[in-house]
């Protein structure tokens, strides 16, 4: 209703405005006079003519002035203007015409009341019908596919060499592409190409990225579609759905099928409350019977992508259906560098820039992650008014994108920042001070996101693998600040919640997950389990007694104890140092990595 009655207001709205544009356009801007004003005008001898359009009078003085002025509509406009004293030689002098008014306006005046309701309740029976016309093709196209197909043109295309790092993964997905351009070089050595190919990595390594460069390397039409289009309210939509875009593929074949985020549709079955009926498994029944089932077309390859491959369902990911599996890792530091340079490819980076640099201070970074890093620097640097990106910019868009904005309006009191200062001083110089410690490159005690200062501390090169060692070094580097406020002023404060908890929680997954407790010996404790509630979530059952529940306890505080005894002996063995680093930072606030190791060696 409410659309119609827009609809009828547009039309009333255009109608005004016709009748406007033909007023404007009828005749030149006039004064109204009064008609005594025109007689005393007359009898002075100051009008030229008086053209007369049913009631209204044009009159044009003999300065060239145009005036209108409207008269009775029963009288005529002499018998008007001599009843008001207009002298009779006067007005015999002044030419006078007689104009009907425009056809065009005549016509509007008269046609327009009695066709315009006529044209209302045609537009309102025709705007009806295609309403329901529509809704008739949207309940027969219900169950078509969602697929689209993947079109470059006019914008950048994006292609292998495009995407950094990835190397094996490329080249896993690079034979697709090869096969389909040539299938002939794999049939006559009795080779068949995998029919499905899971991309499987954290968010943000790059797997929609991937298929989109394999959309424009192969030669052949890719149909893109989210696992969440499949999935409606009603049952055996989703399902239709499936069947119509397997359908739209091999009309087209040989083709690729790329389905982002498939876990929304390959959960693991059996695990909801619908049973059978359930929407969602009669969509994944039909997705394996349309890969590996009694008609099964080789043309059509499909593609996924997903960061939860862990509770997709065993039989997607058997061979025959989803024959292989690329496993997209976070990026490594040279991969990290190819990254940026892409990323900083259009953009004004300063020639001092060094991405190796910036590479080193990303660990852990995806390629997302380092996306936004570089936009983050730009606007930096736009925002300071500097034509090109420098260095500085990406180093403190990497604090902001790992910590959050500064927030200097957050106003700390003297004794708050004094405490701050020494919190921060205390994580820095035992970092410093302990081996299998990584280094320190920046403290600073302006706050950032929800850290009231911080210490930057970051891997010198790729990590995989952790020892009990290095994590004992952590440890005691995360409760540094802790006991260097309880040294420093012989209390503690909330600053140090956020260690605390880190702290304890690695503790215990040193104890539970890590089996480095000598203690309780190489065993885990606790154990994954699947929870039926509307899909498969993992929870945690515990499979341990009381008994070693209390041991756990004890092990972890004992672990954690040890990590504080560390970091009280490096203080007291450092106080100076301690001390001299807490009052650079009242001074500057912030100390960078050169600073710092000065005043650590001075």
């Amino acid at each position: 209703m409410k659309t119609i009655l827009k609809y009828i207001l547009i039309v009333f709205v255009s109608l005004f405005v016709l009748a406007a544009l033909v007023s404007l356009f009828e005749s030149p801007e006039k004064s109204v006079i009064p008609l005594s004003e025109l007689v005393n005008k007359i009898n002075r001898g100051e009008v030229e003519s008086v053209t007369l359009k049913e009631n209204l009078l044009e009159i044009k003085t003999v300065s060239g002035e145009l005036l209108e002025t409207k008269k009775e509509t029963s009288v005529s406009a002499f018998e008007t203007l001599a009843n008001l004293g207009a002298e009779k030689d006067k007005l015999s002098a002044i030419r006078v015409e007689v104009k009907d008014a425009s056809g065009f306006a005549v016509i509007l005046r008269s046609v327009l009341p009695i066709v315009l309701p006529f044209l209302l309740i045609l537009f309102i029976f025709w705007f009806m019908f295609s309403k329901a016309q529509q809704g008739s093709m949207q309940a027969l196209s219900f169950g078509k596919t969602k697929a689209r197909l993947a079109n470059m043109i006019g914008k950048r295309k994006v292609m292998f060499k495009d995407v950094a790092g990835l190397t094996e993964a490329k080249e896993e997905i690079s034979e697709v592409v090869e096969f389909l351009k040539d299938p002939q070089k794999f049939h006559k050595l009795g080779a068949r190409i995998p029919r499905g190919i899971m991309l499987v990595g954290s968010p943000g390594t790059g797997k929609t990225l991937l298929a989109k460069a394999v959309a424009n390397e192969a030669d052949v039409p890719f149909y893109f579609v989210s696992g969440s289009e499949f999935v409606e309210m009603f049952v055996g939509v989703g399902a239709n759905r499936v069947r119509d875009t397997f359908e739209l593929a091999k009309k087209t074949s040989p083709s690729i099928i790329f389905v982002d985020e498939i876990d929304a549709v390959g959960r693991h079955r059996g695990a909801g409350l619908g049973g059978g009926h359930d929407e969602r498994e009669q969509t994944l029944n039909q997705i394996l019977v349309e890969m590996d089932g009694f008609d099964t077309n080789d043309a059509v390859i499909v593609m996924a992508a997903t960061n939860r491959p862990d509770i997709l369902d065993p039989a997607l990911l058997r061979p025959g259906r989803f024959d292989r599996r690329i496993i997209l890792d976070e990026p490594s530091m040279r991969d990290r560098e190819d990254i940026l340079k892409i990323h900083s490819l259009g953009k004004p980076v300063s020639p001092s820039v060094n991405l190796k640099i910036v590479a080193e201070r990303t660990p852990g970074f995806s390629g997302a992650d380092l996306a936004n890093l570089a936009n983050e620097a730009a606007i930096l640097a736009a925002r300071k008014g500097r034509a090109q990106i420098n260095q500085d910019d990406f180093f403190q868009a990497i604090e902001k994108v790992i910590l959050g904005p500064e927030r200097r309006s957050h106003i700390l009191s003297k004794k708050e920042k004094e405490i701050t200062a020494y919190h921060e001083a205390g994580h820095a110089l035992v970092a410093v001070s302990i081996p299998h410690s990584d280094p320190v490159h920046k403290v600073s005690i302006i706050s950032r996101g929800r850290a009231g200062g911080y210490t930057l501390k970051l891997p010198s090169e790729d990590k995989h693998m952790r020892s009990k060692a290095e994590f004992e070094s952590e440890l005691a580097v995360l409760l540094g600040g802790y006991a260097a406020e309880k040294a420093i002023f012989k209390d503690t404060t909330t600053g140090a919640t956020n260690d605390l908890r880190v702290a304890s929680d690695l503790a215990r997954k040193m104890v539970t997950q890590f089996g480095m407790s000598e203690k309780l010996g190489p065993i885990t404790y606790g154990e994954k389990d699947e929870l039926v509630f509307l899909g498969k979530e993992m929870g945690h059952t515990k499979n341990y007694s009381e008994t070693i529940a209390y041991q756990i306890d004890n092990e972890v505080k004992k672990l954690v104890s040890k990590g504080l005894a560390t970091a009280k002996k490096v203080l007291t063995q450092k106080i100076g140092a301690l001390h001299k680093i807490a009052k650079e930072l009242l001074t500057k606030e912030t100390l960078e990595q050169k600073e710092f190791y000065s005043l650590v060696r001075g």
